[in-house]
């Protein structure tokens, strides 16, 4: 059995870049089980640290691109000498997928936490980024992240009120979500305070809604969760729409006056954008 946790010692570990190794074999031989990963496919992993899911990547796929900030990392990630890895030493934010190969990807990710909404909008593009470059070329997308913000990608309207909002919406329009499975913090090297989950995303050709204006869309789902006390009708109202209008809209669609924006689906929310363009 392949001691992770004592080549993750080896490491200087940084805490400002978010870094927390995976080290439970379990969860590594889980990854690549649920990717699916064949000799046909063109793996991109995203932070890769010191390579413990690359080295069991490079064995399954017919490429694996992997996209490290860490200079260390990268030297680390170095001394794998495969044929199939191809290292490059960016941020991923800056990285145009769509320029790395011709081929389609499927993207593998243990990211630090405090980007996960950056990351998830810059592989999907955002909810009017109809012609994103980037979600074109991505097949589906495997995701730890902290078990809070996986919660939050798979939400519904009749989760825990703090859990359904925008990053819900984005994730939702744009791909297929569900938790594969949680991951304790043991299984990390050093220990994050919080619980991880494994998250599947299987990107879209087209987006879950067909609207008129998704500009108009993404804007009207801003304002509905500007502020989350207060009403759909006063967070509307507050972001410049029309309270008249926002009013008569509410009620053509049987909504109570007095809802908030997470109790709406994505559905509605498309309804309620749409009405008020027209109104």
């Amino acid at each position: 059995m392949v001691d992770y946790l004592q080549r993750a010692k080896f490491f200087r570990t940084k805490k400002r870049l978010g870094q927390n190794f995976l080290i439970n074999p379990e969860v590594i031989e889980d990854i690549i089980d649920f990717a699916g990963i064949t000799k046909e496919d063109v793996v991109l992993e995203i932070g890769p640290g010191v390579g413990f899911v690359t080295e069991q990547l490079v064995k399954h796929a017919k490429k694996v691109i992997a996209v490290e900030l860490d200079e260390e990392a990268i030297k680390e990630l170095q001394k794998l000498e495969c044929d199939n890895l191809e290292l490059i030493h960016n941020d991923i934010l800056k990285t145009d997928i769509s320029t790395l190969t011709e081929d389609s990807v499927k993207i593998v990710a243990n990211i630090p936490y405090y980007i996960t909404s950056p990351i998830i909008a810059h592989l999907l593009g955002e909810i009017d980024d109809l012609e994103n470059k980037n979600r074109a070329k991505i097949k589906d997308i495997i995701l730890m992240v902290q078990e809070e913000v996986a919660r939050r990608i798979v939400a519904t309207p009749a989760s825990p009120s703090k859990q359904y909002g925008l990053l819900t919406i984005l994730s939702q329009f744009w791909a297929d979500c569900e938790i594969i499975r949680l991951v304790g913090r043991k299984s990390f090297y050093p220990a994050p305070k919080v619980n991880s989950a494994l998250v599947s995303l299987k990107v879209r050709k087209e987006p879950l809604l067909k609207l008129s204006d998704y500009t108009h869309f993404r804007r009207t789902i801003k304002a509905a969760f500007s502020q989350r006390r207060k009403t759909l009708k006063n967070c509307l109202a507050g972001s410049g729409f029309d309270r008249e209008k926002v009013a008569n809209a509410i009620s053509k669609l049987g909504f109570d006056e007095n809802i908030r924006g997470e109790k709406l689906s994505i559905e509605q929310f498309g309804e309620l954008s749409e009405l008020l363009r027209g109104e």
